[in-house]
């Protein structure tokens, strides 16, 4: 029987970045967007994309070294995920 553990819990924030508007996670950001509304629009995107669920996947990330990862994660294995502003 699989032991049930507590769900990680990721926050995206909202900032200025590059230029221009953008998430991050951690110290990694997003591409810049041309307006706070928009870069915040992508982070709930990004944040609904990590809630799917129904099947395993495969998921690539990026540590905060910048080296990438891939791990197999079953279907109902998902963060808990919040949008934020700085």
């Amino acid at each position: 029987m699989k032991e049930e553990s507590a769900p990680m819990h990721l926050t995206y924030h909202i900032g200025r970045h590059d230029g221009g508007w953008a998430y991050r996670l951690g110290d990694v950001w997003s591409e810049p967007y041309a307006s706070h509304s928009d870069a915040r629009a992508a982070a709930h995107r990004a944040a609904r994309r990590q809630q799917l669920e129904g099947r395993d996947a495969e998921i690539l990330f990026q540590s905060e070294d910048g080296s990438w990862h891939r791990e197999h994660v079953e279907a109902g294995d998902r963060p808990e995920v919040g949008v934020a502003d700085e």
